[in-house]
């Protein structure tokens, strides 16, 4: 299960105050990801800068 917190794609945004979803899902995704606990983002990018470099070790 992978956590909005470390994608790339969960910004945060200086006008609202709070972190937002840049990726311009259709409502069918939204739902079925936000619904289904067992449910894996198709849009998530870690966000980890280093997992390339530790996958060369």
């Amino acid at each position: 299960m992978y956590s909005c917190d470390t994608c790339v794609n969960y910004v945060y945004d200086e006008e609202d105050d709070c972190y937002d979803c840049m990726v311009s899902m259709d409502e069918d995704d939204a739902y079925r990801i936000m619904t289904d606990s067992r449910a894996e983002c198709p849009y998530y990018r870690n966000d980890d800068e280093y997992a390339v470099v530790r996958h060369q070790m």
